[in-house]
């Protein structure tokens, strides 16, 4: 069990060991797939005809020339030569509402076809099993720090100090905790999913894809691995950006608030970049927090940028309270598990 306020801030390295594709990857899959010169022809892949096919339907709805939102679509394919990521794309050009409709449309398409794709299943292959075999994942490692040493009877206060701050666009999370806690506890999987929705506290800066079948809410449904939801503009739409996330003064205080309240707090393939730290180090912390990072394979020059980021935005004073680790996520997790349950 986690005994301390934990924060855990969640990248794309962290989903990687799912398979899902890291910033670079998830850009270069949109701009292939807005590659609308090979549309009709024998080049033309999956991926640019579902495109094709999504702008028309929203044009038809939306009574946009389907020409206008194919050469937003191209806007994207041009930044994507000079630009790391689709969020920073939408950020520059937040005030082409075109541009920002078929960004998020791609961001909609590829991560539900990333959940289905990925080796974390609708339900697990065998009886009594998780959604996806191994423990070399975060999710393992996270759930098994979750569940020790909580007696059943307790179920409900296990997550009482952990807090995730997901900067990821999946639901992989949310799909694999319920699973852990029916197996764990011998509760059923209705019980598992209510304990989840009601006590975990999760946020998703960039939103996420719709919700899942069991969790309650007005979002549209797309349940996992489910790629054409029945409301997929309404998909859609639950996409944002780091401008319309400022605009949401309740958002951002809840999302503070998670971050400041974690005693600890534990980056799992958190890539620092600087749009994402503007959101999360809003002032300089005041309560000097122990700090943990995965940083596997990073350079010298690398660690050193991240120790002084960490120093000078989160104000963190004290050098000695941060740890750099060589470590994958769910590497880091196993090993720090006696630190954070502690």
């Amino acid at each position: 069990m986690i005994r301390t306020k934990t924060t855990l801030v969640v990248g794309a390295g962290a989903s990687c060991e799912l398979q899902f594709p890291d910033g670079r990857e998830l850009l270069a899959r949109i701009a292939a797939g807005f590659d609308f010169q090979r549309l009709g022809s024998g080049l033309e892949s999956a991926d640019i005809a579902a495109m094709a096919a999504q702008i028309a339907s929203i044009a038809k709805k939306a009574r946009v020339k389907e020409e206008m939102l194919r050469e937003a679509g191209q806007v994207i394919r041009s930044a994507a030569r000079i630009s790391h990521s689709i969020d920073a794309i939408l950020e520059q050009h937040g005030d082409n509402p075109l541009v920002l409709a078929v960004g998020k449309l791609a961001i909609a398409h590829y991560t539900l076809a990333s959940e289905a794709a990925c080796p974390m299943g609708t339900e697990p292959r065998d009886p009594g099993d998780l959604p996806v075999r191994g423990t070399e994942n975060w999710l393992f490692q996270l759930s098994r720090a979750v569940v020790n040493g909580v007696p059943r009877a307790k179920a409900e206060s296990c997550f009482d100090n952990l807090s995730i701050v997901c900067f990821n666009y999946d639901r992989s999370i949310e799909h694999y905790l319920p699973w852990a806690l029916h197996m764990a506890f011998g509760m059923s999987l209705t019980d598992a999913r209510a304990l989840v929705a009601e006590k975990l506290r999760i946020i998703h800066p960039y939103g996420t894809p719709g919700k899942l079948e069991w969790q309650a809410g007005k979002l549209p449904l797309a349940d996992w691995g489910e790629v054409e939801p029945e409301d997929f503009p309404g998909v859609v739409e639950q996409i944002h950006t780091v401008t319309e996330r400022e605009g949401q003064r309740g958002f951002k205080r809840q999302m503070l608030g998670e971050v400041v309240q974690g005693k600890r707090l534990v980056f799992l393939g958190f890539g620092f970049d600087p749009m994402n730290c503007s959101m999360l180090f809003d002032a300089p912390f005041e309560h000097n927090p122990d700090v943990l990072v995965t940083m596997p394979g990073a350079s010298d020059t690398e660690r050193a940028a991240v120790l002084r980021l960490l120093k000078r935005q989160a104000g963190i004073k004290d050098e000695a309270l941060i740890t750099l680790e060589d470590l994958r996520a769910w590497q880091l997790l196993r090993d720090y598990a006696p630190f954070l349950e502690s």
